[in-house]
């Protein structure tokens, strides 16, 4: 039976997950995480894990992943570059007892949240949890908004494209109309297009539409 991907996001939502080869590292972090009231489920390998997530499905699952570097078979690094792969945004923190400087660089560049040796602190891996957690809704929240204002902008004709580019560069309406080979009042009549199209009230809300749909 097919996993629809809308709702594999929604029955997952904020869930953290432990990739472990170890079951008492496993039962160890359930029973600190769910003592703080975070929804956990566990993999004692990273392809189970994989074998958990919906055929073809990308984007953001919601949750948490928590995994250690090494485990036989794939190993945490490589669960991390198969996610990347694939396009799978989830926050990710790596625990381990090797870790290495350049192994922690490297994850880090690639996204991941933070990365732990063990023995680690339990409270200090509870708020790294917590902190992937809202580092997600605000992404979330910066995607929609990005969404809707690259919506706008592409009610705008090539020239008022090319005008909103010169007021978001911070040109005057008169460099403007040098730049463009048109009149001041030709100018001015795009830029009160453009507000009304962009359903922007102030300079300001005109800015922040722009500067939104630039966003990834």
């Amino acid at each position: 039976m097919s996993v629809n991907s809308q709702a594999y996001r929604t029955a997952n939502a904020e869930m953290v997950y432990v990739v472990d080869d170890d079951e008492a590292v496993r039962d160890s972090l359930r029973w600190l995480l769910e003592g703080q009231g975070f929804r956990v489920t566990t993999f004692d390998s990273a392809e189970r894990f994989m074998a958990s997530v919906p055929t073809g499905f990308t984007g953001q699952m919601g949750g948490c992943l928590i995994a250690d570097v090494r485990m036989p078979g794939m190993s945490g690094t490589e669960l991390h570059d198969e996610l990347l792969r694939r396009g799978i945004a989830l926050p990710l923190i790596f625990i381990t007892g090797h870790g290495t400087v350049p192994m922690a660089v490297s994850s880090m560049k690639k996204g991941a949240v933070d990365f732990l040796e063990k023995p680690f602190n339990d409270e200090q891996l509870c708020m790294l949890v917590a902190n992937a957690f809202q580092r997600a809704r605000d992404e979330g929240s910066r995607g929609v908004l990005s969404k809707r204002a690259r919506e706008l902008l592409a009610r705008l004709t090539p020239r008022e494209e090319q005008v909103l580019d010169r007021i978001v560069a911070g040109r005057l309406n008169k460099q403007i109309a040098d730049d463009l080979d048109i009149s001041i009042k030709t100018v001015e009549a795009h830029r009160a297009n453009i507000m009304d199209k962009i359903e922007a009230r102030t300079m300001a809300d005109l800015m922040k539409t722009a500067l939104a749909a630039r966003q990834e």
